[in-house]
């Protein structure tokens, strides 16, 4: 088929797209589809005129644009086919504050949470006791994450230009293990164990710097474990009306209790992302796993 590879965008996960794309490029290629790829940062305007003499959409976009619909949502009114989820259920899962909502309405445990517009950002005091964890509300690859003991580093905080301007997400702080957790075409992945070796927490460098991190796949927890993190998995995905796959982070509490944080719905896709590893693991390779979203995603034109 002839595929255009969108990918690029203006968010501060920009270059962690076009990363992949690359991957997805050579993949796509190996598979025997034409590729061409166009990024919405250079040319937004030609992306109407660019899906024309295309059979599919492969859609690599972290952030907004791409992970919040908007290119979904005018590909569903072109009638252009393309992986993942549809623009309203992408939407909803990119605002995590609406996104938790849905979750505690699941009935899915969440760590307790605060909403912080923009306008309101500088004179918010949280309501939470610290220590806090505060984030872009719409962000994602743990951009602009702060982990706040008290009034004075949340100053500090807020005065940082990473965040100037962006709605707020706060969150009791959940000290334990992280997680992950795929959904491919209904079926839960094995999830993965996630050690940085730096750092308080899964920040950038340790999600992109090669061997910051170590990634265990499938993680060594318990069956009974496994099975809570893949049910919740799955219960999120289906909450939020997701299609094809999705990733769900998580912390897991001291007490053993897994705390759903987010659900991705364009996870990342170079051939060593956490999805692509959880495939591996029940035996796709990445180019098999390309193979499968562009079926589901034509599955869903037909």
């Amino acid at each position: 088929m002839n595929i255009l590879l969108i990918a690029g965008g203006w968010s501060g996960e920009r270059e962690v797209a076009l990363s992949g794309a690359r991957q997805i490029e050579k993949g796509l290629t190996a598979l025997g589809h034409t590729v061409t790829l166009f990024d919405p940062a250079r040319d937004l305007r030609g992306l109407y005129a660019a899906t024309q003499g295309h059979d599919f959409a492969f859609i690599n976009l972290h952030g907004s644009p791409g992970e919040d619909g908007l290119i979904q949502c005018l590909l569903e009114r072109i009638g252009m086919p393309f992986q993942g989820s549809d623009a309203r259920s992408s939407l909803l899962a990119l605002n995590k504050a609406v996104a938790k909502q849905i979750f505690e309405a699941a009935g899915l445990d969440t760590p307790q949470w605060e909403f912080v517009p923009a306008c309101h950002v500088n004179e918010w005091r949280p309501l939470l006791p610290f220590p806090i964890v505060v984030k872009p509300n719409t962000g994602g690859s743990s951009l602009g994450v702060g982990i706040i003991g008290d009034e004075e580093e949340l100053d500090a905080y807020l005065a940082t230009p990473e965040i100037a301007g962006q709605d707020l997400l706060a969150e009791v702080l959940i000290r334990g293990q992280e997680l992950t957790c795929g959904v491919l075409d209904g079926e839960t992945l094995p999830p993965i164990l996630i050690r940085p070796k730096r750092g308080e927490f899964f920040d950038y460098d340790s999600k992109y710097l090669p061997g910051a991190t170590e990634e265990i796949c499938p993680a060594p927890v318990s069956d009974e474990l496994t099975a809570r993190l893949q049910s919740m998995a799955r219960a999120a995905h289906d909450a939020l009306g997701l299609s094809d796959y999705s990733r769900t982070d998580f912390m897991l509490a001291a007490d053993g209790t897994p705390y759903l944080l987010e659900v991705n719905t364009l996870p990342g896709m170079t051939a060593t992302s956490l999805l692509p590893q959880e495939a591996q693991a029940v035996g796709l390779s990445f180019e098999q796993l390309l193979a499968r979203l562009i079926e589901l995603g034509l599955r869903k034109k037909r």
